[in-house]
């Protein structure tokens, strides 16, 4: 068995070398503001893992929770890879002392940071969970061979679905998502409450048109024990929370502060509303409480 230092080592060498659609209406998605860009540059690489880009934050060696035996897998919204806010999300999380990967499972395709008009609907086609889930599980095989024994789900948007599947499957030992989306409910929050023994935390937005409120509070029936579906089962024994955040429309990469009835688009955090920056930054420390908890 690897230690964790020559685990770490051999990720730290790998980076040298490797310096809510609705269904039946066209989605066109604006491009994302660039006064909505976190202010930062990425620390980490990206690299191929099992030959899927990756971008690897790693944590100091001062502030390794457990050496490299935990991972987060950092499960992003549409635009992925490219855009400037997920890297830096991860990094933080790599500051809290855990080795994060933001996985590329669009297979180099994700929705353009700075297309005007995008039409999503199609993209939709492109990415299903037939072709964003092999990508995904063959990092985690591979990391799982370089000796990582313990896995963090954190999905936003687009990948709340992916940390919930991975819930569904035990894959991890902990699924967080905020802002999901593509999501059938109650359908899937009655598989989890069936088979599923990770906890899972939600960050929902109040004012979000996608997880809306309502259904919010029908997956909190199906995971708390108190639909009809799940009487008898009680709450789900493995452990569940919603945080709702109040007075914003996403919560994640992303925050939007509206007072209309919106089709909302990918948007990120006004550097100049400070309700936003704070609903990010509650949501992200909430989420690593969770995740020091259970890894």
């Amino acid at each position: 068995m690897l230690s964790s230092f020559k685990i770490l080592a051999g990720i730290a060498a790998l980076l040298v070398a490797g310096a809510s659609a609705h269904d039946g209406v066209t989605q066109l998605y604006e491009a994302v503001s660039p006064a909505s860009y976190l202010d930062g540059e990425p620390a980490g690489k990206v690299v191929k893992i099992a030959g899927v880009d990756t971008y690897v934050a790693l944590p100091s060696k001062a502030k390794s929770k457990k050496g490299s035996k935990t991972a987060v897998l950092y499960l992003s919204d549409i635009y992925g890879l490219p855009l400037v806010n997920n890297k830096l999300l991860a990094d933080r999380f790599a500051e809290q002392g855990y080795p994060t990967f933001l996985i590329d499972y669009f297979n180099g395709d994700p929705v353009p940071v700075n297309a005007t008009g995008f039409n999503t609907t199609e993209w939709f086609t492109r990415h299903g969970e037939d072709q964003t889930t092999p990508p995904l599980l063959a990092v985690v095989d591979e990391l799982k061979k370089w000796g990582v024994k313990k896995f963090a789900a954190t999905g936003y948007c687009f990948g709340g679905l992916y940390a919930i599947r991975l819930a569904q499957n035990n894959t991890v030992a902990v699924s967080v998502t905020a802002h999901p989306s593509r999501l059938s409910v109650p359908a899937d929050f009655l598989l989890l409450q069936e088979q599923g023994t990770t906890p899972l935390e939600i960050h929902s937005a109040s004012l979000d048109t996608g997880f809306t409120p309502a259904l919010a509070a029908i997956a909190d029936g199906v995971m708390n024990g108190t639909a009809p579906e799940t009487a008898e089962q009680g709450p789900y024994e493995a452990g569940y929370v919603r945080y709702e955040h109040v007075g914003v429309a996403m919560v994640r990469t992303t925050c939007r502060r509206t007072d209309q009835d919106l089709t909302l688009t990918c948007l990120h955090p006004a550097q100049s509303d400070p309700l936003q920056l704070a609903e990010l930054d509650a949501a992200f420390e909430a989420t690593v409480q969770t995740i020091s908890k259970y890894l």
